[in-house]
């Protein structure tokens, strides 16, 4: 790897050498020339600065302002940023449409095009800036695809709305047009809290899907301790901005660690033991499978389960309990939580990090501050299993997932009501048209079935709404919102698109949800099940064309991380390499 004396750069083995390095690269430098840079700065390694900002939604309007404080950091360790965007989709105001359906894609999507922009242009390190729920593990899985020196870094999140008195975040406004359907709010009240939830830049203030990826990010090792706790709109933001930009030249200069250095089967057990700790979006089943993936790594949701089974719920975080993401940075953030998971035993502390120092090492010194009931000791945790439980039954041979995280009864039976899509579902619950004890159905909304594999947070939090939340359940083969709560099951698989059980099933039938023995059964012998398989039919989707039907062609299980290439293991090079 590039050595550093002063200012000047061996680039004999970084991969920018194909456009800055010799007579043949003299058309490009000319490029370079056009963009004011100088011959000192074409000359030294090129460090992608990559965001997701965008006027989209609060979630990502800060980064713009993040990328220019990492580009300090860069130039101060004497490399050169390249800033450039890429998309984002984002839930809330994708939520509960046929939005909804771009969302996942949109992971790959981020992926692909930083994959895409580093390659193009020889780029040699990446720091990936991200403030949105597919956005967080997009920028990590590309870190670990292309294994360039990298450093992730969150955008924050929002901080905490009021209502008359109380902290609430977007979940309470989905959850207060329930309310509002059933009576409970008028319209005024609706309008008050609408207008003031969401007081500030930042993601969802909730241990929702971007807070939990968030967490994970700091605890598989690819971002700087304490980057993933302050609010988007505090200062904290630009100063971790300005190191990750100075780590990772430290990271160049170093010859590493690489994000494969990093993202091991151990450390994804950390990036698990967190989520359930935190009671975090069940989403991370998802996405952990995926960044594994891009590491030749196989990791799948029953793995994630298994860590889930054995790590304690410590953080009172809503949806399941009473604080928001301000509150835990206000009582010293994600390493407070990790250092007690490290105390317990529930984490691998020689897991190596950004910082070239072991997890373990990261976290000397810090302990768990008294007089606070934001993080339970591991000697007392809230419960002594995680947050977020997996399932497997005849229901779900290839597995589901629920968060139990706040629910006092994890056990449910009752009859099957089947919908074949999000949207009739939600027409149904809007009526009010179901019974106490029914399990709601909704399928063909995986991720081939959907296309998208869509959240299904309008209608859960219209259940919650309208004072149903404990008295009905609902699986699905699409999955849910990290803000969902209650009785719910998601990414049911094998999806009913391509023949799984779920898509089998009729109003009437019986099913069980048993969270703590962790399973999913529908009461029908295997023979009833083959016997109807002969009678099915797949159901035909309005999506025969575009970046939607492509999507469906590729993409892969839910269990496996819904990826839409064959990963690590079948790579002949590594980008970084070349």
């Amino acid at each position: 790897m590039a050595e550093k004396s002063g200012k000047k750069w061996d680039k004999s083995k970084l991969v920018s050498r194909y456009v800055t390095e010799g007579p043949s690269k003299a058309a490009a430098r000319s490029y370079y020339y056009a963009m004011g840079m100088s011959e000192e700065e074409i000359h030294q390694p090129f460090v992608g600065v990559a965001t997701c900002w965008n006027e989209a939604a609060p979630c990502n309007i800060a980064l713009s302002r993040q990328a220019q404080a990492v580009k300090v950091g860069v130039k101060e360790g004497g490399a050169t940023p390249r800033e450039f965007t890429t998309i984002t989709v984002t839930d809330g105001i994708a939520m509960g449409h046929e939005g909804m359906r771009s969302s996942l894609p949109s992971r790959e999507a981020i992926t692909d095009t930083v994959e895409l922009t580093m390659r193009g242009h020889c780029y040699d390190a990446l720091v990936g800036l991200a403030g949105c729920d597919k956005s967080l593990p997009g920028m990590m899985m590309a870190m670990v695809r292309l294994n360039v020196p990298s450093v992730f870094m969150y955008g924050g999140s929002i901080l905490p709305g009021k209502f008359r008195g109380e902290d609430v975040t977007v979940i309470d406004v989905f959850e207060g047009i329930g309310k509002h359907a059933t009576g409970e709010f008028s319209d005024g009240d609706l309008k008050e809290m609408e207008c003031h939830a969401c007081p500030s830049a930042g993601a969802c203030g909730g241990q929702f899907t971007a807070n939990t990826m968030a967490c994970v990010s700091e605890a598989i090792g690819l971002a700087l301790p304490g980057s993933a706790g302050a609010p988007a709109v505090f200062e904290d933001r630009d100063s971790f901005a300005v190191k990750s930009g100075r780590a990772v030249v430290d990271l160049i200069a170093n010859g590493g660690p690489r994000p494969r250095d990093i993202v091991t089967r151990k450390s994804l057990e950390n990036a698990a033991a967190i989520v359930s700790a935190t009671g975090g979006s069940t989403n991370a089943a998802l996405h952990l499978p995926a960044i594994a993936h891009e590491a030749g790594i196989d990791f799948d949701l029953h793995d994630v389960a298994e860590v889930f089974k054995r790590v304690p719920y410590l953080a009172s975080l809503k949806p399941g309990g009473k604080y928001v993401a301000k509150d835990l940075y206000d009582v010293g953030g994600v390493s407070i939580v990790l250092a007690e998971l490290l105390r317990g035993g529930f984490l691998h502390g020689d897991c190596i990090t950004v910082t070239g120092k072991t997890l373990a090492e990261n976290l000397e010194g810090i302990t768990l501050p008294e007089n606070q009931d934001v993080v339970y000791p591991v000697e007392n945790p809230i419960s002594r299993t995680g947050g977020v439980v997996g399932l497997t039954g005849n229901l779900a041979p290839e597995g589901a997932i629920v968060k139990v995280a706040g629910m006092k009864n994890l056990v449910f039976e009752g009859p099957a009501r089947c919908f074949e899509s999000e949207d009739d579902c939600f027409a149904a619950v809007q009526r009010k048209d179901y019974k106490d004890g029914d399990v709601l159905v909704i399928r063909n909304e995986g991720p081939k079935g959907g296309p998208g594999m869509r959240e299904m947070l309008s209608t859960t939090a219209a259940l919650y709404g309208q004072g149903a939340g404990d008295s009905v359940a609902l699986i699905t083969d699409g999955r849910f919102s990290g803000g969902t709560r209650g009785f719910c099951i998601g990414h049911v698989g094998p999806e009913a698109a391509v023949g799984g059980p779920i898509g089998l099933l009729k109003d009437g039938d019986i099913i069980r949800i048993d969270a703590n023995e962790g399973t999913l059964e529908v009461k029908l012998s295997d023979q009833e099940l083959e016997a109807r398989r002969k009678d099915w039919k797949p159901h035909k989707n309005n999506y025969q064309a575009g970046a939607l039907w492509k999507y469906a062609q590729i993409v892969g299980p839910a269990h496996k991380g819904a990826v839409t290439h064959p990963g690590g293991s079948e790579e002949t090079h590594v980008y970084v390499d070349l």
